[in-house]
């Protein structure tokens, strides 16, 4: 392919994702397929020969497409939000034509100053305090991860290494091993398995801190956890707090538990995958009061902020703790273009109404299930995330899934709150309208109460 067969080609592919997008909840949300079905559809190696571009085109249809789950139709409610905005994807383009590693100043200037000034950009935005901000003489500052797993690795690494410089200062003596043997780090028991991972790889015990009603960690039970564990010889170091938790969306108590992190000598991260978007929001800003406390703090443009995967912002208090653990890999993409083409293309009140919009059609969707006393809403809706479930067993409510998960009509996935088996339906697409949100609870209650109705038969639910 030479330079003008691409500008044919290129074009070609924008017209091509473009109507994609456009006609994109014509498609069935959900592949009906087994696991295995892509290898019989292709050669078992590669050709010898070069083919066409029109057959590889044509084999995007035949081959790829059947099996997409479609996380941009609006009639994609599982999970969270994997952002995506033409902006992001230009600039996305444009990182990838000019290709660079941006392993160091050097490597490409523009690459590591755009990321630094984007940073701040996004910190300001936020209210982040000064400490977190860059600028020209901040000791903070901002980096772009691939994903909040990796922040979160980052962020113990770099507190296990200051735990252990902390103990050795007072005694010379102790060995690292001896040190890291006795470190122990908390997070909630409702946090993202990649929390517990991180301690996993970092080598260092994690305990989970048991929640309250609304599923969010208080300063009492973590606080009796650190003194049991300090009485017992450990070194508590690290807490990571969670606000918008995966199952339920629930927020730790920052301004409880922030103090106690600093007291304890204990490095709190907070991570804020999903719901850090909102916080651009004047009126969800306070969900974030007690940053101040935290040595870093990360969220995921990727997932609300219609920037494109992968982009996850993570800010430190104090750069010096953790340069050594700034990323997991030595290169890093031009991916603070995406942030600058669309946080200029948008503007701060573009990004506002976009978070404002889905989190009324949430609201929506939670004021459907109220209206029907066969259903329960099962957690506090504070964003874009509605739990809910039939009033019954476990067993009613997974049958209830099935149900939709084989229609391809609209994809949910569960969760467990309090042992109960709960259904999430997040507000993903840029494109979900009010009649999406009216369509797929209609779908849901026809599934649910038309055919072959589910009912109540005395404490127990079942097919009737």
């Amino acid at each position: 392919m030479d330079a003008a067969e691409f500008r044919r080609r290129g074009k070609e592919m924008v017209d091509y994702v473009a109507d994609y997008l456009e006609n994109i909840e014509k498609r069935p949300v959900y592949p009906d397929l087994e696991p295995g079905y892509l290898r019989s559809l292709i050669p078992n190696e590669a050709p010898l020969e070069p083919e066409s571009y029109e057959d590889i085109i044509k084999d995007v249809e035949r081959v790829i497409m059947p099996g997409v789950t479609h996380w941009h139709s609006p009639y994609f409610f599982a999970y969270f939000p994997a952002a995506s905005s033409y902006p992001a994807m230009v600039a996305d383009m444009l990182c990838g034509a000019i290709g660079c590693i941006g392993f160091s100043w050097a490597a490409s200037p523009a690459c590591t100053e755009l990321e630094t000034v984007m940073l701040d950009w996004l910190g300001k935005m936020l209210q982040l305090p000064e400490c977190f901000i860059a600028g020209t003489h901040g000791r903070g500052g901002g980096v772009i991860q691939g994903t909040a797993s990796e922040a979160t690795l980052m962020s113990l690494l770099a507190a296990r290494c200051k735990a252990v410089r902390r103990v050795q200062a007072i005694n010379a003596k102790k060995s690292e091993s001896e040190i890291l043997s006795k470190l122990v780090a908390y997070t909630s028991d409702q946090a993202h398995s990649s929390v517990e991972r991180a301690a996993l790889i970092g080598a260092v015990m994690m305990r989970k801190v048991p929640t309250d009603n609304h599923y969010a960690v208080r300063k009492e039970m973590l606080k009796k956890m650190v003194e049991e564990d300090k009485a017992a010889g450990l070194i508590p170091f690290y807490f990571c707090a969670t606000l918008g938790t995966t199952p339920s969306c629930a927020f730790d108590h920052l301004t409880e538990l922030g103090p106690l992190c600093n007291e304890e000598n204990m490095w709190m991260h907070i991570d804020a995958a999903y719901a850090g978007s909102a916080f651009v929001c004047p009126e969800f800003r306070p969900l974030l009061n007690g940053v101040e406390f935290a040595d870093s703090f990360n969220f995921n443009p990727h997932k609300w902020l219609l920037v494109n995967f992968d982009c996850s912002a993570m800010w430190v208090k104090e750069r010096a703790d953790i340069i050594g653990h700034w990323q997991i890999p030595l290169g890093r993409r031009f991916r603070s273009l995406k942030m600058w083409f669309v946080f200029r293309m948008y503007g701060l009140k573009g990004l506002q109404a976009h978070i404002r919009k889905q989190v009324a059609l949430a609201k929506e969707f939670e004021s459907l299930v109220r209206a029907d006393k066969r259903f329960e809403i099962c957690a506090e809706v504070v964003l874009g995330l509605v739990c809910f479930r039939l009033k019954g067993s476990n067993e009613l409510n997974q049958e209830l899934l099935k149900r939709i998960t084989k229609s391809r009509e609209i994809h949910l996935v569960p969760c467990q709150l309090s042992g109960r088996f709960v259904l999430r339906f997040a507000i993903c697409a840029r494109s979900t309208e009010s009649h999406h949100i009216q369509q797929a609870w209609q779908h849901i209650t026809q599934l649910t109460f038309e055919g072959r109705p589910l009912r109540s038969l005395n404490d127990n639910q079942s097919w009737d």
